[in-house]
């Protein structure tokens, strides 16, 4: 078969955009499962109406996902590094052609305000970009021995690689993985959440439709039964997942069992640290955006917020003003800056952490509340972003991840006593450090505990860097160079 023709980068076929299913993708082609074993309902955030009914897959709709990847395996491991990039790079160039449909409908599905899903749909496409390059350069080793003897250090990919989604970034998720995993020579069965089921599938067209071996990338649909069965699979050499920690320590578990490998991407209660010395007007424009940043529903988020004792009173008032400005509405408008939360339950959990944090002492600055916007949107469930002060570090709020906009604002006096209270904490996914003084700045994220530090700035996680967690945030990292190791394995020959 041809592998690649240039001439077909930007062949257009109209994706399946439609919330009629199958949201199965397996051997090339949606497919229907033959093996239900419940069903989800998927509700748009925005105005809480019926999206779509998903069926949720059993083992042996699982069997044929697995059976498709191992499948493919045979045929997609011996492409070279070369003809591999070409490909993934293809996909890229799709990516970006239909970014408008596929932002819109990562929009209907997760609520995101349209602008961010186009930014999250455009990395997507870097990711493709970036991996399509970078293995074209992955090499083994050479080493002489005596006797003029000598040994080859080969990198070989794992097989078939079981990946399960997170609902806040639906198809970034998607890509994160199949991006790096597919570049070194590995195919995938692919499980999105239950929530946010349909850009997974458009994604799965898009790889097929550039030339890729049916098989490689394949979709299959369901909630926790259908991942816990995808993990425990005994043809399943790898399991990369993004989502909450209970469930990350499940699938720890279930990789155990079998010894496979595992990638986590868990959790985080990440500080951003504000010296005297910062420039206040970046410093609230970065908070905001580690904060309130897809309606609160991200990870890597600087929830914490560490403020100087001599600026607090004036960053606070700043804050809360700047906090007022932001435009809770419809989120297909270009001008809305807070959309709506995935779900009801989802809601009524971050409302919950508010209402706990202020019977524990916490003072309510602004915000908090659901708001009822007008017809069709009342049903959907919109928050205020949320400003608590009066925080302290044993309170629930500030040592759980509310996974909401629900900012925990506290106070230090000095640069020893905030790195420990920053670092008192069983998460370490990332963390921010705010001054003028780049040798403070650089002292301070020395000696923070967390996989992603960012000075000056916030919640920048381009595919050429490596992402991921210390402590209970995670295991491997995504992105960057680094991620090759955790898709490969060593042969010496």
């Amino acid at each position: 078969m041809p592998l690649y023709r240039p001439s077909d980068q930007l062949v257009v076929r109209k994706l399946s955009l439609c919330e009629n299913g199958p949201f199965n993708f397996i051997a090339g082609a949606r497919v229907a499962p033959i093996d239900t074993i419940g069903e989800t309902k998927v509700f748009e955030p925005a105005t809480r109406s019926l999206l779509c009914k998903v069926p949720c897959s059993g083992l042996k709709d699982i069997d044929l996902a697995v059976s498709s990847a191992k499948e493919g395996f045979l045929i997609w491991s011996q492409f070279s590094n070369t003809e591999r990039g070409r490909l993934l790079t293809a996909v890229s160039n799709k990516i970006r052609y239909h970014l408008e449909d596929i932002a819109r409908l990562e929009v209907k599905n997760n609520g995101k305000p349209i602008w961010e899903a186009r930014l999250d749909i455009e990395s997507c496409a870097d990711a493709f970009e970036y991996f399509g390059g970078i293995i074209m350069a992955l090499t083994g080793q050479h080493i002489p021995l005596h006797n003029d003897s000598f040994a080859l250090v080969c990198r070989e990919p794992l097989g078939v690689i079981a990946g399960i989604g997170a609902w806040n970034f639906p198809m970034q998720t998607a890509t994160w993985k199949a991006a790096p995993a597919l570049a070194c020579g590995n195919t995938m069965v692919y499980k999105p959440s239950q929530l946010t089921p349909l850009t997974a599938v458009v994604l799965a067209e898009l790889i097929c439709d550039v030339g890729i071996p049916h098989g490689v990338f394949n979709v299959i649909q369901g909630a926790a039964t259908t991942g816990s069965l995808l993990c425990e699979h005994p043809q399943v050499a790898k399991l990369s997942f993004t989502g909450s920690l209970p469930t990350g320590t499940k699938v720890m578990t279930s990789a155990a069992t079998n010894i496979k490998k595992v990638t986590l991407e868990l959790g985080g209660k990440s500080p951003l640290i504000i010296f005297q010395d910062t420039n206040m007007k970046n410093a609230i424009k970065a908070t905001l955006m580690g904060n309130f940043l897809s309606q609160g529903e991200v990870c890597s988020n600087g929830t914490r917020v560490f403020v100087h004792k001599n600026i607090a009173s004036e960053f606070l008032d700043k804050l809360v003003r700047a906090t007022k400005k932001l435009r809770i509405g419809n989120p297909m408008d270009e001008t809305t800056t807070v959309g709506a939360t995935i779900s009801k339950e989802h809601a009524e959990r971050v409302l919950d952490y508010i209402s706990g944090a202020k019977e524990e002492g916490a003072v309510v600055e602004y915000g908090g509340e659901r708001v009822i916007l007008p017809p069709p949107f009342d049903q959907g469930y919109y928050l205020s972003p949320c400003i608590l002060s009066n925080c302290r570090d044993d309170m629930l709020v500030v040592r759980e991840e509310v996974f909401g906009a629900v900012l925990s604002f506290l106070t230090f006096s000095s640069e020893d006593e905030v790195i420990c209270r920053a670092n008192d904490s069983p998460f370490g996914l990332a963390g921010a450090v705010f001054t003028n003084d780049l040798q403070q700045a650089f002292r301070v994220v020395r000696r923070l505990e967390a996989g992603t530090l960012w000075i000056n700035t916030y919640n920048i996680y381009p595919p050429t860097l490596p992402f991921g967690g210390y402590k209970q945030s995670g295991l491997g990292r995504e992105n960057g160079t680094a991620v090759l190791e955790y898709y490969t394995q060593l042969k010496t020959i």
